[in-house]
């Protein structure tokens, strides 16, 4: 994959408090990026400073190999750019507003018309085109910004908490059609507080906490980085107490335990903590089949982001 967005020791001072320190990111083109953090951690002043909004006081920021500080303009092309509180002119119908940026980008007249019709098509306005931006909810609002930001067909998105303050459909909404734009080719990069819309569609995530990155990846790859030990339970059909010593025995298992809740079938269910990675937790389950224990399951207890992000903001480590 291409890095779209490359930011290299980038820091940000407002006088003598620190709001951005050394932070170093990449975004690789395609990607749908989350990008969390608690108040004040230095999510909006990041996305500033991407969307040449705001001038860091030292580092470096690339978006389509385009530098910010050199080349502002550029960038300000490459990128579709959405604040966390928009403008809108409320004097202004549905097609005029978007009319009116595309015009600001200096797309022709005799264009403006089919890109209009095509976006509105796309944010589910059609039927509002004619109506007076102010008669719009907050959700149809927020779609229609969203709209504002593709009229000039940036290669990257950077949306700043797109779904704040919408009710749970217009989040869905907005959700969906961060996914479509991104099987249209586009990247996203956007921060948000609500890590379930984060778990679900970000290909990757970056949890920033006051001012610097403390994990980056996947999601399974933030669970192995954060949470250094993994809850593993193993469902066995006879032979519980052989199958913890065993367990108890072998590298990597901190605990063994039985579960109260008695399993079906006169089955039992044991639960360990492993320190191990994937090969070191195949490795176990192969030595208790080679022992004779008869497992009939062995499943990792993944923790969701909401627990991911609260470790790695304390700096806890299990």
């Amino acid at each position: 994959m291409s890095a779209i967005i490359e930011i290299n020791q980038l820091t940000k001072c407002y006088g003598d408090r620190t709001a951005v320190k050394d932070l170093n990111l990449t975004v690789y083109e395609g990607e749908i990026f989350g990008f969390v953090g608690p108040n004040g951690a230095g999510k909006t002043s990041t996305i500033r400073m991407i969307a040449t909004l705001l001038q860091p006081t030292s580092g470096e920021i690339r978006v389509a190999g385009h530098p910010v500080h050199s080349n502002p303009r550029a960038v300000r092309r490459a990128i579709g750019y959405m604040p966390d509180f928009f403008g809108v002119y409320h004097d202004l119908k549905v097609w005029e507003y978007l009319d009116f940026f595309a015009a600001c980008y200096g797309i022709r007249e005799s264009v403006r018309k089919t890109i209009i019709d095509e976006l509105l098509d796309l944010v589910d306005l059609s039927h509002r085109r004619d109506d007076w931006v102010e008669d719009l909810s907050r959700g149809m609002k927020q779609r229609l910004c969203l709209a504002r930001t593709l009229v000039h067909d940036p290669q990257v998105l950077i949306l700043d908490e797109p779904a704040s303050g919408l009710d749970p459909r217009a989040r869905i909404e907005i959700r969906e059609l961060l996914i479509e734009l991104a099987r249209l080719g586009k990247t996203i990069f956007f921060s948000t507080h609500i890590l379930s819309d984060v778990a679900e569609i970000s290909t990757r995530v970056g949890i920033i906490e006051a001012g610097e990155i403390v994990a980056v990846g996947a999601l399974d790859e933030l669970q192995q980085q954060v949470l250094a030990r993994r809850t593993v339970q193993i469902t066995v059909l006879d032979r519980l107490e052989e199958a913890q010593e065993i367990l108890r025995a072998s590298t990597g298992v901190v605990s063994a335990v039985e579960l109260l809740a008695a399993g079906s079938n006169g089955r039992k269910t044991i639960e360990i903590e492993f320190s191990g990675d994937d090969a070191s937790l195949s490795e176990l389950l192969a030595g208790l089949v080679k022992q004779g224990i008869p497992v009939v399951n062995f499943s990792e207890d993944r923790k969701d982001l909401e627990e991911v992000f609260m470790r790695a903001t304390r700096g806890v480590v299990s």
